[in-house]
């Protein structure tokens, strides 16, 4: 009976952890530039004395999909979209550069440029500051140009060049603040001039909400299945004791 037991115990564990990620992912669904995590389940035997007999459900995070989300026309300034493969690169908590595909952008009080998660965005030779302006401009290679305040139109200034990057996606994994990044020791990937930066754009959330619906579904099915094992692993277990008593 433990057997029996322990086995559906596991595999309620393990879908219950999976139904977590899946119920993250479908609540980042309107997340710009969101990556949704995927998760898989393998089989772990059991060691130990004796024969091993055990194999156990786990769960494990596969990866991150990377597959682009829907673009669509805001119109301000400070929003930007990227091409295929592209990532914005940004100062991540640790002062590690890291990467997003998340281009709505804000400037603070004191003129940094930054994420809208505060994270400041990384250009030529460092975080970006953007002077006092009457208007601003994004160009396709992430060049920032502004009209200083109190300037005629003809007095544009080059501000800094947002650093854009194509890193290798098969590296990268996601931290716990939602940032991709590359593992410690790596070099960053030099800027790329083939990224493409589109000004008045946002990317969404590449969740599929009916898949993550769907998979929703069959995970509390799974749970459901493995709570009634164990009611029956107990069932089993209290007709074995009564027909050890009776005899």
């Amino acid at each position: 009976m433990d057997r029996m037991l322990y086995i559906a115990m596991a595999g309620a564990k393990q879908t219950m952890r999976s139904q977590a990620v899946n119920a993250n992912n479908l609540a980042n669904i309107n997340t710009t530039g969101f990556r949704a995590d995927l998760e898989a389940i393998k089989t772990v035997n059991v060691y130990g004395d004796g024969y091993q007999s055990r194999a156990y459900s786990q769960s494990f995070h596969s990866g991150v999909k990377f597959t682009a989300g829907i673009t669509m026309t805001t119109g301000r300034s400070l929003d930007i979209a990227l091409s295929d493969k592209g990532y914005l690169a940004v100062q991540g908590p640790d002062g590690r550069e890291a990467y997003t595909r998340a281009g709505n952008l804000r400037i603070t009080a004191n003129g940094q440029l930054q994420t809208v998660n505060g994270f400041p965005v990384m250009g030529n030779s460092g975080p970006i500051s953007i002077p006092p302006y009457q208007k601003l401009e994004i160009g396709r290679d992430g060049t920032i140009t502004v009209q200083p305040l109190g300037q005629s139109a003809a007095a544009l200034s080059v501000v800094d060049r947002i650093r854009v990057v194509k890193p290798d996606e098969s590296k990268l994994t996601k931290n716990a603040q939602g940032l991709l990044v590359l593992p410690l020791g790596s070099i960053e990937p030099a800027p790329d001039p083939k990224v493409q930066v589109y000004s008045g754009r946002l990317e969404s959330s590449n969740v599929n909400a009916v898949g993550a619906l769907v998979n929703m579904i069959d995970l509390a099915r799974q749970f459901e299945m493995n709570v009634k094992m164990m009611r029956t692993a107990e069932q089993n277990e209290s007709a074995v004791t009564q027909l050890m008593r009776m005899s």
